[in-house]
């Protein structure tokens, strides 16, 4: 059978399963299962069972449910109250006001979270209610929201960066910290729109408020010291090399039980809430892992992605020309597909290709991750959009319409690390120079 129509086959088998609204992980393990039993003639279960354990069962992994559990902590933390009066008094004043709180927020809790959603909602609880009590526009107000809470795919410690260095077995604490400038890259573009709206547009300008005094901004400070603090802790021990990526989940969940007991909100009941809260995140993940582990596997029996590495190798694409052809690729695949799923899907067969190009698989890391980013805030299946939508009501066209001009900013982002790869391989280049 030719590999088009074996193609054709597997996407086919795939998307029926999805449309019927079967849980992805089991849709892929579906799929793998199917494609073994009939394409090939090894027994299934032992090679089911050999693929899945090996996958789920590298030591890289243990760092996931870690800094899965630190980020349920901080979620049921009064640190969303923390962070929004310690920035306030630092930003009020600029063009955009309090909206750059939303940004701001983001990237600091992003940066000890590793989650989109924990990181969404926790800022988001409380800017959405305060923004629209001071009258700036729910557009920007959810735009902002549902474009910077993305920021916790790529900010380390990022549970995406985890899963891509495991599957291209390379190195977690590198792609963390070839996360960092990026990361802060898309914050700022961010940062740049909300300045120029408050800049250049009338309601922008009526939105100024006063300036703070130097006692705020003296209170805002010592608000900030705590998760300054465990961001500190958890990446400066990897940059220092003084802890390893599993070592640094360690000390980030001690930090977050000592954040959450500080601030009196560490119960029994919290800390239940917080590990059944890691057991469903996990266990979700370890369900997609084990399903792309099978899928992968019977396409490597099938010869799909040698032919695919063969096809695009043919075509004598540039690196550039590459890129270009798989962010078109990822940016259609994120109308239907979360972040991390899509990475799961199509690693196994980009990744020849992108190697084979001669691209950098650290870079490549954090290129998919950033159009994984973008998947978050696409329609009809973007789950931030969702999360933006219960935090404030509105409907899901206005949240999606509120959220084009941050899609159009990571597109930017994409540009910008794409022209200057640095900005992704500096910081890793620094610590194995160290190293």
């Amino acid at each position: 059978m030719s590999e088009v129509l074996l193609a054709v086959l597997f996407v086919a088998a795939l998307l029926g399963l999805l449309g019927s609204g079967v849980w992805i992980g089991a849709a892929l393990l579906g799929v793998g299962l199917f494609a073994m039993e009939t394409f090939t003639s090894r027994p299934v279960g032992p090679a089911m069972a050999t693929t899945i354990w090996s996958n789920i069962s590298l030591w890289g992994l243990a760092a996931l449910p870690l800094f899965v559990w630190m980020g349920e902590i901080l979620l049921r933390t009064r640190l969303s109250e923390s962070l929004f009066n310690g920035l306030s008094p630092m930003v009020r004043r600029l063009p955009g006001g309090l909206l750059h709180v939303n940004i701001a927020g983001c990237t600091a809790f992003a940066a000890v979270s590793g989650s989109s959603a924990a990181t969404l909602l926790t800022v988001g609880k409380l800017t959405v209610p305060e923004l629209r009590k001071r009258g700036y526009p729910d557009s920007l107000s959810c735009g902002t929201l549902a474009g910077a809470g993305t920021l916790g795919l790529l900010i380390p410690p990022s549970i995406t960066m985890i899963i891509y260095g495991i599957m291209v077995q390379e190195s977690i604490g590198r792609l963390f910290l070839a996360g960092i400038l990026p990361g802060l890259m898309l914050a700022a573009l961010f940062f740049l729109y909300i300045f120029a709206w408050g800049l250049l547009s009338p309601n922008g300008r009526l939105m100024r408020e006063s300036a703070a005094s130097w006692r705020e901004w003296l209170s805002g400070l010592i608000k900030l010291v705590p998760v300054l603090s465990l961001i500190v802790l958890v990446i400066g021990s990897i940059y220092t090399g003084i802890a390893s990526p599993n070592e640094a989940a360690v000390i980030g969940v001690l930090g977050a039980l000592g954040l959450s007991a500080v601030q009196g909100s560490l119960t029994l009941q919290s800390i239940v809430d917080s590990l059944m809260g890691t057991v469903r995140t996990t266990s979700m993940i370890v369900l997609l892992l084990a399903g792309s582990a099978v899928l992968t596997l019977a396409m490597g029996f099938t010869g799909l992605p040698r032919a695919l590495a063969d096809w695009i190798g043919a075509m004598e694409l540039s690196p550039i020309a590459l890129i270009v052809v798989l962010t078109v690729f990822y940016m259609i695949l994120g109308c239907f597909l979360d972040g991390i799923s899509m990475i799961m899907l199509t690693i196994a067969t980009v990744e020849p290709v992108v190697r084979t190009a001669g691209i950098d698989m650290i870079w490549f890391g954090v290129f998919v991750v950033l159009v994984g980013e973008m998947a978050l805030i696409t329609p009809p299946v973007g789950f931030n959009l969702f999360l933006v939508q219960n935090l404030t009501g509105r409907d899901i066209g206005f949240v999606s319409r509120s959220a084009v001009p941050m899609f159009v900013l990571m597109l930017v982002g994409v540009v910008l690390l794409t022209a200057f790869p640095e900005i992704a391989l500096w910081l890793p280049g620094t610590m194995t120079a160290k190293n």
